[in-house]
């Protein structure tokens, strides 16, 4: 089975552990020696990226001499500081944590598949399905969070009362809502999927045709796809949001 180096890697090392508990949790991989496929392995290099880029913000904090990675990341906060803001409301700074931590995962997520020896997990369906079930978690609970029980009126639409018409208004306008809001989890996945799939194969395929040259401009336009679906995915959980925690009905 052909497998990335650092997923081999990790598989060498921790093949047994991960095995064990998977087995423990009813779930028997196909490849017991190598239970780790790619994605989860690049998913783990994403994180430690992360982590050690907001450590290394952190101690370069500086009110005096303030160095690149902070003029970086305050240039980050401001950008979706103020879009949220536009979008969201004056509420919008609750949410730019997870706004801003979810832009940056998909960002590098996008970027991995420049890098020789690795690969884009988002060019993998369920690491896209992942990110928009948890935005549609998120968006939720923030409605709930935000209008109570009242939440449940954005999906019932303008038309409310207690006549028998009415009230079947009401349960078909619940239903088509509901529906509508499921979809948004398939639409995030495919959107990005497809254009970090397709990016992915046309870079490869030039790579083995034409390995000089020619690649990079297909590398140049694999980090501009990267950049717009990376504003995308963040640009639409911001109006999910603000949605959901509007007070009009």
């Amino acid at each position: 089975m052909h497998q990335l180096p650092l997923t081999s890697l990790l598989n060498h090392l921790f093949a047994g552990p991960v095995t064990a508990l998977l087995t423990a949790l009813g779930i028997h991989p196909e490849h017991p020696t190598a239970p780790i496929p790619d994605h989860i392995a690049m998913q783990l290099l994403v994180f430690v990226i992360l982590m050690v880029f907001f450590v290394a913000v952190r101690a370069s904090l500086s009110v005096e001499n303030p160095g690149t990675l902070q003029h970086i990341m305050e240039s980050v906060y401001n950008l979706m500081d103020a879009q949220s803001e536009e979008i969201i409301g004056s509420t919008s700074r609750r949410y730019l944590s997870y706004l801003i931590t979810l832009g940056l995962f998909i960002l590098i997520c996008n970027l991995l598949g420049l890098i020789p020896f690795l690969e884009s997990p988002t060019a993998v369906p369920v690491v896209p399905l992942g990110c928009a079930v948890v935005t549609w978690f998120y968006y939720q609970t923030q409605g709930f969070r935000t209008n109570g029980a009242g939440y449940i009126k954005h999906f019932i639409g303008p038309i409310q009362g207690w006549a028998p018409q009415v009230l079947l208004l009401e349960l078909l306008m619940f239903l088509i809502e509901t529906c509508s809001h499921l979809a948004r989890m398939l639409s995030l996945t495919v959107r990005l999927f497809a254009n970090m799939f397709a990016g992915d194969m046309v870079t490869l395929v030039f790579f083995s045709l034409i390995p000089i040259g020619v690649p990079v401009i297909f590398m140049i336009l694999h980090f501009g796809v990267s950049l717009i679906q990376t504003m995308i995915f963040v640009l639409l959980p911001m109006v999910y949001i603000g949605e959901a925690v509007a007070h009009e009905h």
